[in-house]
């Protein structure tokens, strides 16, 4: 009679993956199979060839305005949040040597000998952390990415012993941004609210405490793939947050949406803030 196995633990689990930026460096013209989504080449889910969205871009400093301006802006907000769930936001406060400085020190970091990120490295149960997609399944078609995942707020579920201290700045730089961004998500609620006809605090009474709203901070890194076509950086997924700030790549398109059925490739805009509503929002 066959003996059955116990499934494996996440320990061994987690042995299937390694930095994917090692994969990329050892590797020639190969997609280890663990990487490769079975759509692929045929006529994959996502495709280099998927077509241009037109992402609206809002002007945020108008959105507080009581001008013919700025209530038609509130309008715009209103389409975009129904067109396609996302815009880009412009005139956001933030200036264009801040977000180069903010990509410089997350570049630095993803590009650090490996035992120097490793002193920020999950484990195998958890999600913060440096490393790469958890392993949950020994069939799971995995990320081409590594990444940087903190918990931000609230306070209690913050843990500093996976912020880097390397490069010196990194913690000065992202503390100033996940403030700039809590200002800029409470500004976003209430304008969503005006656009929608209802009290400016609706949203934010939902939202809860600012200090116990959880936040999280993730950096995306995707050394370059010998076969784009068989894998993707991240996966097909729903953001279950209220609201989803992206700063993309200046230079390299990658990020696409599904609009009616369809995947559209976004445009990329150097210093605009990708807003994305998340399911909490959208119900």
């Amino acid at each position: 009679m066959a003996e059955s196995l116990p499934p494996p633990s996440p320990a061994n689990i987690e042995s299937l993956s390694n930095s994917v930026q090692e994969l990329s460096e050892k590797r020639n013209n190969e997609v280890p199979q663990r990487y490769i989504h079975k759509g692929g080449s045929s006529g994959g889910i996502i495709c280099a060839s998927a077509p241009l969205l037109d992402v609206p871009s809002i002007d945020l400093s108008l959105l507080i305005s009581p001008s013919p301006a700025g209530v038609e802006e509130l309008k715009k907000l209103q389409s975009a949040l129904n067109y396609c769930g996302c815009f880009q936001a412009t005139n956001h406060g933030m200036s264009n040597i801040y977000l180069d400085k903010l990509r410089q020190v997350s570049k630095e970091f993803f590009a650090l000998p490996m035992e120097e990120k490793q002193k920020y490295g999950r484990t195998a149960d958890d999600i913060e952390g440096y490393g790469t997609d958890s392993v949950l399944s020994e069939h799971q078609i995995l990320d081409w990415t590594d990444r940087l995942y903190l918990n931000i707020s609230p306070e209690d579920k913050k843990r500093l012993e996976f912020w880097p201290e390397n490069p010196q700045n990194f913690r000065g730089v992202l503390e100033e941004y996940v403030m700039k961004l809590k200002n800029l998500n409470e500004f976003l609620l209430k304008a969503m609210a005006r656009s929608l006809n209802l009290e400016e605090n609706c949203f934010l009474q939902q939202y809860g405490e600012s200090e116990s709203a959880s936040i999280v901070a993730r950096f995306n890194f995707y050394p370059a793939c010998p076969r784009p076509d068989l894998a993707l950086g991240v996966k097909p997924h729903g953001d279950a947050s209220a609201i989803t700030f992206l700063l993309q790549d200046k230079e390299v398109e990658g990020l696409q949406v599904l609009k009616d059925d369809q995947w559209f490739r976004v445009p990329v805009v150097p210093y605009s803030i990708l807003v994305n509503v998340g399911d909490q929002v959208e119900v």
